[in-house]
C-alpha cells in the first residue's frame, strides 16, 4: 500500500490552525489572559517601584502651593497643606499593593491548608474547619478587621493580619469540595491497591487539580484585600493619618468636597477603582479558564 504524503502535507500549518476543529475561542482567550496578566503585572510593578522611589519631599507640604487644581506641574491638583496628590496617590496605591499581596498570598495558604486538612483528616477535623469557616462568615468581614487591627496595634501590620486572618473562608469551602469529589475517583483508589501512600497520591493527583482553584482565588482575593484595607483605613481604623494611604487621602477629601475640591477625592479613587476593576476583570478570565465547562467555549 503506497502512502500518500501530499494528504497530509498539502495544508500548511496555518490552514490547520484555523482548521474549524480547533479550539480558537481558548486560544484567544488565553492568549488575552496571558497579555491581561503581564500588563497588570507590569502596571502594579511599576507603581510598587515608583512608590518605593518617591521620596517623602514629593508629597510633603508646601503651603505656597495649597489647593491648586489638576495642572501640568500637579496633575491631580495639591491638597489643603500644598501636598502633590499624584504623589501621594502612587505612594498609597504602592502600600495597598503591598497589602493586598501579602493579604492575600496568606489568606489563600490558610485556605489551602485548612480545606485540605478538612478534606483528607476525617469526620473531627472536617467539623473543626467547617464551624470556624460559619463562624468567621457570620459576621461582617468589616467587623472582624477592625476588631483585629485594633488588637494588633492598627497601623501596616494590623491591617495585614486583620485583612489576611478574615478572607480565607469562600476558598476554603472551595478547596475542600473539591478534594472531597477527587478522593474516591477511580484512579485514586487504584493508586491506594497499587500501594502508594498518601503523601504521593495528594502530590501526583491531588494537588494539580487544586492548583488552579487556588490561583484564581488567590488573584481574586486580591482587589478584597484592597478594598478592606482602604475602606478600615478610611473609618480611621487602619494606617495612621501621617502616611500617604487611598484610605486616608479619600477620608481627608471628604472635608472639602463641599468647597469645589472634586480632585482630592476623584483621581485617587479612580487609580483605586481602576486597580480594582484590572484585577477583578483578570480573576474572571482566570476563572473561566480553570472551569471544564466554560474552558472550550
Amino acid at each position: 500500500m503506497k502512502l500518500n504524503l501530499k494528504k497530509y502535507t498539502a495544508k500548511p500549518a496555518r490552514a490547520i490552525f484555523f482548521h474549524s476543529n480547533f479550539p480558537l475561542n481558548t486560544v484567544s482567550r488565553r492568549f488575552k489572559t496571558l497579555v491581561t496578566a503581564f500588563l497588570l503585572a507590569v502596571c502594579l510593578l511599576a507603581v510598587f517601584i515608583a512608590g518605593l522611589a518617591i521620596p517623602p519631599l514629593a508629597y510633603d507640604a508646601n503651603f505656597s502651593q495649597k489647593n491648586l487644581p489638576p495642572s501640568a506641574a500637579h496633575l491631580f491638583g495639591t491638597d489643603h497643606l500644598g501636598r502633590d496628590m499624584f504623589s501621594r496617590t502612587i505612594k498609597g496605591l504602592s502600600t495597598s499593593i503591598i497589602v493586598g499581596t501579602a493579604a492575600s498570598a496568606i489568606s489563600a495558604c490558610l485556605a489551602l491548608v485548612l480545606g485540605s486538612a478538612a478534606a483528607l483528616f476525617g469526620k473531627k477535623c472536617d467539623a473543626a474547619v467547617t464551624w470556624l469557616v460559619d463562624v468567621f462568615q457570620s459576621v461582617p468581614h468589616i467587623i472582624f478587621i477592625i476588631l483585629i487591627s485594633i488588637a494588633m496595634g492598627k497601623g501596616l501590620f494590623g491591617v495585614l493580619i486583620g485583612v489576611a486572618a478574615t478572607h480565607w473562608t469562600s476558598l476554603t469551602r472551595l478547596i475542600r469540595s473539591e478534594i472531597m469529589q477527587l478522593k474516591d475517583q477511580p484512579y485514586i483508589n487504584a493508586a491506594r491497591a497499587l500501594g502508594k501512600n498518601s503523601f504521593w497520591i495528594a502530590k501526583k493527583h491531588i494537588l494539580p487539580h487544586v492548583l488552579p482553584q487556588f490561583a484564581v482565588g488567590l488573584v481574586l482575593l486580591f482587589p478584597h484585600a484592597v478594598l478592606h484595607e482602604a475602606a478600615i483605613t478610611f473609618l480611621g481604623f487602619g494606617l495612621s493619618p501621617e502616611q500617604p494611604a487611598v484610605g486616608v487621602i479619600l477620608s481627608e477629601a471628604m472635608r472639602y468636597l463641599s468647597a469645589g475640591m472634586w480632585h482630592l477625592a476623584f483621581f485617587p479613587g479612580a487609580a483605586l477603582l481602576l486597580t480594582v476593576l484590572s484585577f477583578d476583570a483578570l480573576g474572571e478570565n482566570l476563572r473561566a479558564l480553570a472551569s471544564p465547562a466554560t474552558s472550550q467555549l
